[in-house]
C-alpha cells in the first residue's frame, strides 16, 4: 500500500503545523520550569480537557480495541471501560485537592504528604521509576502501534516510521514545552475524531461489508456483539466484567486512569487557571473518552472480522509484515488500507497525530519528573530555571530514544496493556487512601511498589500458568496484604508534616480529625462526591451502551439515553 501525492500533502501539512506551534510557543516555554512543564498555570478547562482526551487516544488505542473485539467481542472493552469509575472519582473528589496542593508534579506531592528520609527516597525513586522505566514502557507500547501502522499503511519499515514521527514530536516538545503539547493536542483531537468517523462510514459502505445491517448479521460478527458478556458463563463474565469493575479500576495504576488521579491527568489539573477549570477539564475528558469515541473503532473492528476473519488472512494480505508483529491488533491499520486517496491521507495524519500527542505528553511528563523530582531535588538544588529547562529538553531526547527502541521489541497492544496493568496491581488503593487516612506513610508506598514489581515479574516471566485476570486479582491481593502490614509495622509521619498537609489541602474527613485545628463549617464533601461519581458513571455508561443499542437497532437505547439525561440532571443539582 502506498499513499498518493494528495495523501502525503495532507500528512506533511500536519507535520508543518506541529513544528510551527512548537516554534511559536518556544519563547514562553523557555522562561522557567512552570512555563515548560505547566504552561504557566493559566490554561482553560476546555483546552486541558481536549488535551487529556487527545493524549489518551494514541495509535495503539484503536489497535487495542480491535484486539479486544476480535478476541472477546464488544464486551471485551470493559477492560478499559471500567476505568471510568476512577476517572469520575477524580473529577468529584480529587481534582480540587490536587489543584490546592500547588505542586509542580504529582511526585513532588510525596514530600508534602510524607516526612523524613523515606519521603525523600520515595520521591527520588518514583521519579526515576515513572520518568524512565514506566514512562518508557508506555512509549514503547505507543511506538509499537506506530510501527505496525507504518508497515501496513505507509509501507515503511518500523525504524523509518519512528524516526520521522519521533523527530517531529521531539522538535515541538523540546521547543514549546507543555503549552505546545496542549495546543497541538487540540488539533490532533479534531483530526483523530474526524478521521475515525469518516473511516468508519467509508468502511461500512464497502461492498465486502454491505452496510451496517449486513455487518451486524454476518456470521463472523453476530457472536461478538454482546455489550455485556454471557452471565451464565463465568469463564466469560468474570475476567471481562467482574474483575475490571470490582478490582481493576481501583487496584491498578494505569496511565490516564490512576486511582486518585495522577500522571498527565494531574499535570493538566496543575496547569489549570483555577480549581473549577481543573474539575471541568477532568469531567470533559471522561465524557469524551468513554461516551464519544469508542463506537467508530468498534465498528471498524467488527468489519475487520468480515474482511480478515483469521490471523492467516492478515498474514496473506500483508506478507511483508514480520511474524513477531502479527496479531489481531494489526487488523485496524489493515482496514485503513481500503480507504481511498485523500481520506487515507487524512486518517493517516490523524493516527500519526494520535501517536505524536501521546508521545509528546509522556515526554514532557517524564522530563518533569526527572528534572523537578530527581535532578533539582537531589543532584543540583541550586540550578537556575534556565538550566532546569535545558535539562528537561535533554531528558526528553533520552526518553524518546529509549521508548521508541522498546517499541521495536514488543509484539502486541494487548501484551503491553496487560503488562502495564500487572505492574501496578494492588497499589491503586494507596493512592486513594493517602488523601484521607493519616496512617498511610511513605513506607506503605515503597513496599507496595517493590512488591507489585516482584509479583508482576514472577507471574509474567517465571510462573505463566495463570490467565491475565487471575494475575491481576492475585497480584492485587498479595500486594495489598503486604502494604497493609507495612503500614502498621512502620513509623507514622511526623505530626508537623501531617498538620501542614491538612492546613494546605484541607482534605477533611474523620481520617484527619486529630490533625485538624479547624472546626469544619461545612460537611465533609467526599460522601457527596461519591454520590456524584455514581451518577456520573450511570450517565456516561448509559450513553455508551445506549448508542450501542441504537446502532444495533434496539429501541432500548432510547431508554438508556433517557436514563443518562436524568442522571446528568441529578448530578447538576447535587454537585456544587
Amino acid at each position: 500500500m502506498t499513499l498518493s501525492t494528495l495523501d502525503w500533502i495532507i500528512v506533511f501539512s500536519y507535520f508543518t503545523l506541529s513544528l510551527f506551534v512548537g516554534v511559536w510557543a518556544s519563547k514562553q516555554a523557555g522562561r522557567d520550569t512552570k512555563s515548560f512543564f505547566l504552561a504557566g498555570r493559566n490554561m482553560p478547562w476546555w483546552l486541558l480537557g481536549v488535551s487529556m482526551v487527545a493524549t489518551t487516544f494514541s495509535t495503539d488505542t484503536p489497535n487495542l480495541v480491535t484486539d479486544l473485539v476480535r478476541q472477546n467481542g464488544v464486551s471485551g472493552n470493559w477492560g478499559w471501560w471500567a476505568f471510568l469509575l476512577t476517572g469520575m472519582l477524580t473529577v468529584f473528589v480529587y481534582a480540587k485537592l490536587w489543584h490546592r496542593s500547588g505542586v509542580l508534579t504529582d511526585i513532588e506531592f510525596y514530600e508534602l504528604r510524607y516526612s523524613g528520609k523515606a519521603a525523600a527516597f520515595l520521591r527520588g525513586f518514583r521519579a526515576l521509576y515513572l520518568g524512565l522505566v514506566f514512562n518508557v514502557l508506555v512509549m514503547g507500547a505507543v511506538s509499537l502501534a506506530a510501527i505496525k501502522f507504518g508497515e501496513i499503511v505507509l509501507g515503511w519499515p518500523g525504524w523509518l516510521t519512528l524516526t520521522i514521527a519521533c523527530s517531529i514530536t521531539l522538535s515541538y516538545s523540546t521547543l514549546g514545552g507543555l503549552k505546545a503539547v496542549i495546543i497541538t493536542d487540540f488539533v490532533q483531537f479534531i483530526l483523530a475524531m474526524t478521521g475515525s468517523i469518516l473511516a468508519m462510514l467509508y468502511i461500512l459502505s464497502l461492498d465486502e461489508i454491505g452496510g451496517l445491517s449486513e455487518l451486524l448479521t454476518h456470521n463472523n460478527v453476530v457472536d461478538k456483539l454482546a455489550l455485556i458478556p454471557d452471565l451464565s458463563n463465568p469463564d466469560l463474565w468474570v475476567p471481562v466484567l467482574l474483575v475490571p469493575l470490582a478490582v481493576q479500576w481501583w487496584a491498578s495504576y494505569y496511565p490516564g486512569s490512576e486511582p486518585g488521579g495522577g500522571g498527565y491527568i494531574a499535570q493538566r489539573m496543575f496547569s489549570a487557571k483555577d480549581e473549577q477549570n481543573a474539575v471541568n477539564a477532568t469531567l470533559f475528558f471522561n465524557v469524551a473518552h468513554y461516551a464519544l469515541r469508542p463506537w467508530p473503532w468498534i465498528l471498524i473492528a467488527l468489519s475487520s472480522l468480515v474482511v480478515y476473519p483469521e490471523l492467516s488472512d492478515l498474514q496473506t494480505a500483508f506478507p511483508n509484515l514480520p511474524s513477531d508483529k502479527l496479531g489481531h491488533d494489526v487488523a485496524y491499520p489493515a482496514m485503513l488500507t481500503l480507504l481511498p486517496n485523500g481520506l487515507l491521507g487524512l486518517v493517516a495524519a490523524s493516527l500519526i497525530a494520535a501517536f505524536m500527542s501521546t508521545m509528546s505528553t509522556q515526554l514532557n511528563l517524564g522530563a518533569s519528573y526527572l528534572v523537578n523530582d530527581f535532578y533539582h531535588r537531589f543532584i543540583s538544588p541550586n540550578a537556575t530555571e534556565k538550566q532546569l529547562v535545558s535539562m528537561g529538553r535533554l531528558f526528553t531526547v533520552i526518553s524518546i530514544i529509549l521508548g521508541s527502541g522498546l517499541g521495536l521489541l514488543l509484539t502486541s497492544a494487548g501484551q503491553a496493556f496487560n503488562l502495564l496493568l500487572m505492574i501496578g496491581a494492588g497499589t491503586g488503593m494507596i493512592y486513594v487512601l493517602r488523601w484521607f487516612w493519616w496512617r498511610i506513610n511513605a513506607y506503605t508506598e515503597i513496599v507496595a511498589m517493590i512488591s507489585s514489581l516482584i509479583i508482576a515479574f514472577y507471574f509474567n516471566f517465571i510462573n505463566q500458568n495463570y490467565e491475565n485476570w487471575e494475575k491481576i486479582v492475585l497480584g492485587s491481593l498479595l500486594t495489598t496484604i503486604v502494604w497493609i502490614a507495612a503500614t502498621y509495622f512502620t513509623p507514622p509521619d511526623d505530626d508537623e508534616t501531617l498538620r501542614n498537609f491538612v492546613k494546605k489541602v484541607n482534605p477533611g474527613g474523620p481520617g484527619w480529625a486529630k490533625f485538624s485545628d479547624l472546626k469544619a463549617n461545612e460537611p465533609w464533601p467526599v460522601p457527596n462526591g461519591i454520590l456524584c461519581m455514581i451518577l456520573g458513571c450511570v450517565s456516561i455508561y448509559s450513553v455508551l451502551l445506549g448508542v450501542g443499542q441504537l446502532i444495533y437497532g434496539d429501541n432500548i437505547g432510547f431508554g438508556l439515553i433517557g436514563l443518562s439525561l436524568a442522571s446528568a440532571l441529578g448530578l447538576m443539582r447535587l454537585w456544587k
